[in-house]
């Protein structure tokens, strides 16, 4: 799900600096939109091929640079540039509270690919501080754009903010390639857990089993592709993934496992905060998954 994100973030950023590109093929027409989301596709499929997480982790540390770098972006132009600080909309608006709680959630949904990253780590003891200083450096990252972003465009904040940027700025052409790239440094990693997975059902008999994974995971592509043209919401689909799965494997199955191990081991106060985080999950994620569901249908009927 994470993956159709990525396709929907290529397509929107590249139609919006090619509007008119468009290409016919055997009689279809491909609109800028569909033209780059197809180009994408193609463009990480050999990324995807990569099997081992070593070579990823590099790939992905680029994904990092690229990911401060647009927010540096940001700032510039909004301090810089002087695009201006504005205070305008309002601060709490409770009927997008569902749709923002998806939305948070998202943002914290790397936990899938965690057992992957510790398993392939040279140093597996290091781990927690690992997952602290990510869990610290985002958390910055995002309280800093979100008010940064809303203070300069308020209530016109588009569902990625490059998007909102002034397209004769330079900051703006680096903000944008870069969000562009980003995705391709991503994508093999957080497709990885699920084409393992997979890839497990193969009988180890099969002389040729590497070619059948190569083929598990070029069908996984395609069908982020096809998800992505069918649903192509950014936010919705966002807020969907965070309410919807994000909760479930965030909140609602680490306190579960934990209990399920520990089982007679297990304190008074460790079982109060994990039926606690168990059921804030729960609501959210019921909450949530109904409000983004509802507007994404809600769309595709206008």
């Amino acid at each position: 799900a994470c993956c159709v994100e990525y396709i929907i973030l290529e397509s929107d950023n590249l139609s919006s600096l090619y509007p008119n590109a468009a290409l016919s093929i055997g009689g279809f027409q491909l609109d800028a939109r569909h033209l780059f989301a197809l180009l994408t596709t193609l463009a990480v499929l050999p990324t995807v091929w990569l099997r081992d997480l070593s070579v990823l982790s590099y790939i992905s540390a680029g994904g990092v640079i690229a990911s401060v770098l647009v927010v540096l972006c940001l700032f510039w132009i909004g301090l810089v540039d002087e695009v201006g600080i504005h205070s305008k909309g309002t601060t709490l608006n409770l009927s997008t509270l569902p749709v923002a709680i998806g939305l948070y959630g998202y943002c914290y949904s790397g936990h899938a690919v965690f057992p992957n990253i510790y398993t392939s780590m040279a140093k597996p003891s290091q781990y927690p501080a690992v997952l602290l200083t990510c869990f610290g450096i985002c958390t910055l990252m995002y309280a800093g754009v979100a008010v940064m972003g809303y203070t300069m465009f308020g209530e016109s904040t588009q569902s990625q903010f490059t998007l909102n940027l002034p397209q004769d700025l330079v900051a703006t052409k680096i903000a944008v390639w870069t969000t562009v790239v980003n995705p391709f440094t991503k994508y093999a990693l957080t497709i990885s857990p699920v084409a393992m997975s997979l890839e497990e059902l193969i009988p180890s008999r099969h002389i040729r089993s590497h070619w059948y994974a190569i083929g598990i995971r070029t069908a996984l592509v395609f069908s982020t592709l096809l998800v992505g043209l069918a649903i192509p919401f950014f936010g919705l689909v966002m807020s969907l993934i965070g309410s919807l799965l994000t909760m479930l494997v965030t909140l609602i199955l680490p306190p579960a496992c934990f209990l399920s191990i520990v089982r007679r081991k297990v304190t008074p106060t460790q079982m109060m905060l994990c039926v606690l985080i168990i059921i804030v999950g729960a609501i959210s994620s019921v909450i949530g998954s109904y409000s983004a569901l509802s507007k994404i249908v809600e769309k595709l009927s206008s």
